[in-house]
């Protein structure tokens, strides 16, 4: 059985978050150039970018300088995260019969909504001027988006979008397993929504489902448009709110 690091003194906590680091580098960089490789190098003749005016190669670094940057805030929360399970703070239980089985699916239904709604409202926030100077235009300097613009955030917002997650596991009971899943879940999600090609087939984006997700064109039109389509995961909020673009009427 493998042996958890303890977190007791500085040293173990910034060997933990340097390891930590490290994996979200690699991931960053597996998730979104394989996206990167497979829709615009290898099969860049099947798919056509949404957004008439394309990256150029400045761009993507400055957008892998940002996720780097953002990579380094999130290490930091996870590892705080993880000094908080291992003191007994967070909901995290490992006994998978603890709760019913049917709870499993449940409580990542209740992550994504809680998270979604959230994301919505900080997401609106950061359009005002003040507060979009401050932390969000470095996002949005990526007007043609890219999966390289996936993670590509300001320090300041990378935390923010950060600590719904810790304030999640203090309260609400999940499964390993489950939040292992919603990690992975949050990675492919936000890698596809700006990959700036439409993936999804057209028979889902018809679909009562597919309204209900957002997918590439959804956030395609939040880059182009700056006041519309604040959505996450989904689309109930701008729905709700009279934010969803007309281009997805």
């Amino acid at each position: 059985m493998v042996e958890l690091p303890i977190l007791n003194t500085p040293l173990q906590f910034l060997r933990f978050a340097s390891i930590l680091l490290f994996a979200l580098v690699v991931r960053y960089f597996l998730s979104a150039g394989l996206f990167y490789w497979y829709y615009y190098k290898a099969k860049k003749n099947d798919y056509t970018p949404l957004s008439k005016m394309q990256q150029g190669k400045s761009q993507i670094f400055k957008e892998i300088n940002w996720s780097i940057q953002s990579s380094v805030v999130f290490a930091i929360i996870g590892t705080l995260t993880y000094w908080l399970w291992q003191n007994g703070f967070t909901a995290i239980y490992l006994q998978i019969n603890q709760f019913p089985l049917w709870y499993l699916p449940v409580s990542l239904l209740i992550y994504s909504l809680i998270h979604e709604t959230y994301y919505y409202w900080v997401h609106r926030a950061m359009h005002i001027p003040v507060l979009y100077k401050l932390m969000h235009r470095q996002h949005h300097s990526s007007i043609a988006p890219s999966p390289f613009t996936a993670f590509s955030f300001h320090p300041l917002e990378a935390l923010v979008e950060a600590l719904i997650l810790p304030a999640l596991l203090l309260i609400i009971p999940i499964h390993p397993i489950v939040l292992g899943f919603y990690l992975l879940l949050m990675t492919v999600s936000s890698v596809i929504n700006h990959l700036d090609i439409e993936i999804y087939p057209e028979w889902l984006q018809k679909s009562w489902l597919g309204k209900l997700l957002i997918g590439a064109t959804h956030h395609h039109y939040h880059h182009a448009e700056f006041t519309t389509n604040y959505g996450l995961y989904y689309t109930f909020w701008d729905e709700w709110m009279g934010t969803e673009s007309k281009h997805n009427a």
